[in-house]
């Protein structure tokens, strides 16, 4: 699931207890440089530092999920106590008429239901929030565990937790389960969160916009305060099947009722979609003709996948791309997409010059030779040499090939042979 970072949302207040949890992934950070030692090597500490820089995703995801909990339980208390409240105020409110003892016996058996019903939505609600506090805590746990004189299990994790987010993305779900299990890093990943995207993508690969309507009801105030318009493209996505099926008095009274409230701010949208009632899905007016196209519901699942990471705070490219990308581009040069590429160069494969295409090319103040038999740098230390066929190659290189081959010097790439001796003796005169 291929999925830019906005702002927080003010979550409203819980009727539950609940522990304050998940800082900023800089306090974060700065908790974890302040436990380390200060004999640390500053390469180390600098290296550590610029890792928990990126680590702004891995607590904002579960701690948004957290606020999302408890507004989610706050509107389930808040209905069932308006609701009891309401019920005692109208037995209240009949007060002259006599009931009968069974009559108020059945009252309040039913209000006592009700009040333990409430209690268990509350139980719920309480054990939910925990787990999402919890697992806040244990992030923050993972990134203060972070030792710069032994970071290589911790970026290990690291890796794994990468791997799970890209897995997750390309919805490989089941994969991501079992990387995440064998490894014990459920509480560090979050297929929770990519479970519920998975829904909505599925039903709507299924060109259903029930479930994402739903999504759309419970996050409402967050998508009306980032001015989303995916709720208003869902909606005229369900008028453009009714017009499909040649349902007109259908499609005409769910536009009343669902796509006039938004033409005050998408007019022009709202025209053009309406104006299909006279084209219909026939038509060949390219205007009109491409709503009909099933690459809508393809467009509707990728709007989906931005408005899902804006939501918790997510980058829309996977991670394990970004950190490609960050490597690619000092890689980067006119050469690698060259047909003589060397097949060591990364660059050389087309997934990795496709995911590069979009970088700038690496500046380079000077030019490095690097040997292609021994993969270490030339320089005056170990000077390169010119063979008479006119490849370069290191004298440690040929050097250690001549003590092989009593003498003699192959280039590897077109078999050309030579006396190592002669080659020296040429160079000198």
């Amino acid at each position: 699931m291929e999925m830019d970072t906005v702002p927080n949302g003010n979550s409203p207040s819980s009727t539950t207890t609940s522990p304050a949890v998940a800082p900023t992934s800089a306090a974060a950070a700065a908790a974890a440089a302040a436990a380390i030692s200060p004999n640390t090597p500053s390469s180390k500490l600098n290296q550590l530092s610029e890792s928990m820089k990126l680590e702004h995703q891995f607590l904002r995801v579960p701690f948004e999920h957290y606020k999302k909990t408890i507004r989610a339980n706050h509107r389930v208390v808040e209905k069932e106590v308006n609701a009891v409240i309401n019920g005692v105020v109208v037995d209240a409110d009949d007060s002259d008429v006599i009931m009968s003892s069974d009559d108020a016996v059945h009252q309040l058996n039913s209000l006592v239901s009700r009040l333990q019903g409430l209690k268990r939505k509350l139980e719920e609600g309480s054990r939910t929030e925990n787990l999402q506090a919890q697992r806040c805590r244990a992030r923050l746990d993972h990134l203060e565990s972070a030792d710069p004189e032994n970071l290589s299990d911790w970026n290990n994790t690291r890796l794994k937790r990468i791997l799970v987010d890209y897995m997750l993305r390309m919805s490989y779900y089941d994969t991501a389960v079992k990387l995440a299990e064998s490894s014990n890093i459920q509480d560090l990943v979050d297929i929770d969160v990519f479970h519920e995207a998975k829904k909505v993508i599925d039903a709507l690969q299924n060109k259903e916009v029930t479930p994402a309507l739903a999504w759309c009801a419970d996050n409402k105030s967050r998508l009306k305060k980032s001015k989303s318009k995916f709720e208003f493209q869902l909606r005229m996505q369900e008028f453009i099947e009714l017009v499909r099926a040649e349902n007109m008095m259908r499609a005409i009274t769910y536009a009343r009722k669902y796509l006039a409230p938004w033409g005050s701010t998408h007019m022009k949208e709202l025209q053009r979609v309406l104006a299909t009632l006279a084209f219909k899905s026939n038509t060949e007016c390219t205007t009109y003709k491409v709503l009909f196209e099933p690459k809508q519901w393809d467009y509707l699942i990728d709007q989906f996948k931005q408005e899902f990471c804006k939501l918790y705070g997510m980058t829309l490219e996977p991670l394990l791309n970004i950190y490609l990308q960050a490597g690619l581009s000092a890689l980067k040069t006119p050469f690698c997409y060259e047909d003589d590429c060397t097949k060591e160069d990364p660059l050389s494969q087309e997934s990795f010059r496709k995911l590069a295409s979009p970088l700038p090319y690496s500046k380079q103040h000077h030019s490095k030779l690097v040997c292609y038999i021994t993969k270490e740098l030339m320089d005056t230390e170990n000077p390169p040499l010119v063979l008479p066929n006119g490849y370069v190659y290191s004298t440690k290189a040929l050097e250690e090939m001549a003590k092989r081959n009593d003498g003699r010097i192959t280039c590897p790439r077109t078999g050309y042979t030579c006396n190592y001796t002669e080659l020296i003796k040429a160079y000198i005169s």
